[in-house]
């Protein structure tokens, strides 16, 4: 049988912009949630699901291929809330960001090319950038009074430059997932 691998399409983050979102876990202590590691902090822009190696090597490639034809843009990330909208129990704390016709653009070519190779499901649905900072015990969560639940709702201003796109392997380990780089691709 051979090794699968779980893959997703990335965006990392800058460091700096990694330690700050790290910060937000003191702010909402009392909300039952697992926060996401700082190294983990990313932007899935697709998930691909479990690939065999030859699948994986297909990916690299035409990941590589793509990339090559979009320029670094910057991504602007305007707000901390609860997420998805309008899911109660909210499944995540997650910061959201505007649309991007540069991101919206690069995410569809890479979709329509590793269609063709790769068997995932699309995500048919506008994209908008959003980082997944924790994810609520859905459980605990409803054993809270409704009127003691904590608010989230934390308008920020955080804007950097997108410069590489990644292939990420995660693998599910006892006290998480832990997230590994493949390949790094450049945007011009």
């Amino acid at each position: 049988m051979h090794k699968k691998h779980r893959i997703f399409i990335a965006i990392n983050l800058p460091n700096d912009i990694k330690k700050y979102f790290t910060g937000f876990e003191k702010k909402w202590a009392d909300i039952p949630a697992k926060w996401t590691y700082m190294e983990n902090l990313h932007i899935t822009l697709l998930f691909l699901g479990d690939l065999t190696d030859e699948e994986l090597g297909e990916v690299c490639i035409i990941t590589k291929e793509v990339v090559k034809h979009h320029h670094s843009f910057d991504i602007t990330l305007q707000k901390i809330e609860y997420g998805p909208d309008g899911k109660l129990p909210p499944r995540m704390i997650w910061a959201n960001g505007e649309k991007s016709k540069e991101l919206s653009l690069l995410k569809r070519d890479l979709e329509n090319a590793l269609l063709e190779k790769v068997n995932f499901l699309p995500d048919n649905k506008s994209f908008s950038p959003h980082i997944t900072l924790a994810r609520v015990s859905t459980f605990l969560w409803r054993q809270i009074e409704p009127e003691e639940r904590p608010e989230v709702n934390e308008p920020i201003d955080v804007q950097f430059t997108v410069e590489s796109v990644e292939v990420m392997e995660s693998e599910l380990k006892k006290n998480g997932p832990r997230y590994t780089i493949i390949e790094s691709h450049q945007l011009q």
